[in-house]
């Protein structure tokens, strides 16, 4: 492009100088067709400077349009991304549909408008109709009261700070109606143990073991049983034990012998008809001097 321009310069200047020196009609026209020559291919290459800047101008253009096209691409993921976990972390409850109840510590729900099952975290109630374990002690109960609960107002769910589901791809979450856990429920009436504590999923931990502790202490539900519910599970063969049981309707007193130790409940206690007696007594004073003790209200 350079040596194109010199080219004109100097065909210019060599026709003016000899135009002035020879003036001369032939050689006059012979530096105007050389001159056009060279200014026609002076014009061409400025033209293809301005295209070859235009383009880059285009390209960088359209360069630009595309980062701003992935920028915004990025944005929307990222925004769907915290949309799909913008409850973790919190104590949000979010209102769910109930589909039905499937056992004591398991609900089918409708949650973000696909029908899910969940499982209640923290918490394990007997098994209704296990392929292996089969029916146990108090599952048909713990099942009943949970339809009972899950029924009587309205639901919603909460998410604690880890794993949302399980390997079975089961929702993970406390269950709430009208703002009370059903997870309390269950342990406060002895038909569910803590259990499959899997950190950082224990934000109400403490608060629910002392529940069961309390369950315990009163020797009600699974609790009732010796030895049945225990930290790797249920284990319904202890339910069959030697007895001592008296047969007299006049000695209804039942003794039950626990981890909470030894209790026992007279016809008016609230978990009278749940115990499983190992025995029986006439009288309060014979239980005690047996050393058994009366459940704490």
């Amino acid at each position: 492009m350079s040596l194109i321009i010199i080219g004109c310069l100097v065909a210019l200047l060599g026709g003016r100088i000899i135009f002035q020196k020879r003036r001369t009609n032939l050689i006059l026209s012979f530096i105007i067709v050389f001159a056009a020559i060279f200014m026609t291919a002076c014009s061409e290459g400025f033209q293809q400077v301005g295209d070859n800047i235009e383009t880059g101008k285009h390209n960088g253009q359209t360069s630009n349009e595309q980062q701003e096209t992935n920028n915004k691409a990025n944005e929307f993921s990222d925004k769907e991304a915290k949309k799909s976990t913008d409850t973790s972390g919190t104590t949000d409850q979010i209102p769910v549909e109930l589909v039905r109840v499937v056992d004591g510590d398991t609900i089918k729900i409708v949650y973000d408008g696909q029908e899910q099952n969940l499982r209640y975290l923290l918490v394990d109630t007997p098994e209704t109709n296990h392929p292996r374990l089969g029916k146990q002690p108090y599952g048909d109960e713990a099942k009943a009261r949970n339809s009972e609960l899950i029924n009587s107002g309205k639901l919603s769910i909460e998410f604690d700070v880890g794993e949302r589901v399980d390997k079975y791809g089961r929702l993970l979450a406390y269950v709430y109606v009208d703002g009370k856990m059903v997870q309390e429920t269950l342990l406060e009436e002895g038909l569910a143990r803590v259990a499959y504590v899997y950190p950082p999923n224990t934000r109400y931990l403490d608060q629910l073991q002392a529940l069961q502790q309390i369950a315990q202490n009163k020797a009600v539900g699974i609790w009732s049983i010796e030895n049945y519910a225990q930290e790797d599970g249920f284990h319904p063969e202890k339910k069959e034990s030697d007895a001592k049981v008296n047969p007299s309707q006049d000695c209804n007193i039942k003794g039950n012998i626990g981890s909470s130790g030894k209790i026992y409940h007279t016809p008016d206690s609230p978990w009278y008809e749940k115990t499983k007696p190992e025995e029986m007594f006439c009288t309060e004073e014979e239980a005690k001097e047996a050393g058994f003790r009366a459940p704490k209200y």
